[in-house]
C-alpha cells in the first residue's frame, strides 16, 4: 500500500501557466513543495505530472490524501 507523508495541513496557492507540465509531489518527501523533486525513489509513489489549463492561482494539496490530484479537495479538514 502507498502511504505519503503529509507536507503540510492546508493548500498551497501556487501560480500556474496555461499549457505547461507540472510533476505535484505525491510522497510528501521533497524538498521542493508542493513539485516533486525525485525524493520518493526510496517509496512506491510516482508524482502526478499534469499540464495547466488555464494560467491563474491553484491550490495544491499538501496534505496529499486529495481525491482530486494534485488540488486540494479539502481532505486536509477531515
Amino acid at each position: 500500500m502507498k502511504t505519503s507523508n503529509r507536507a503540510g495541513n492546508s493548500p498551497e496557492a501556487i501560480e500556474l501557466k496555461e499549457g505547461e507540465t507540472y510533476a505535484w509531489c505525491a510522497c510528501g518527501l521533497s524538498k521542493n513543495q508542493p513539485f516533486c523533486d525525485g525524493a520518493h525513489v526510496s517509496t512506491e509513489n510516482v508524482p502526478t505530472v499534469f499540464k495547466a489549463a488555464k494560467s491563474g492561482t491553484n491550490y495544491l494539496c499538501m496534505c496529499k490524501v486529495t481525491k482530486n490530484k494534485p488540488f486540494c479537495d479539502g481532505s486536509h479538514s477531515l
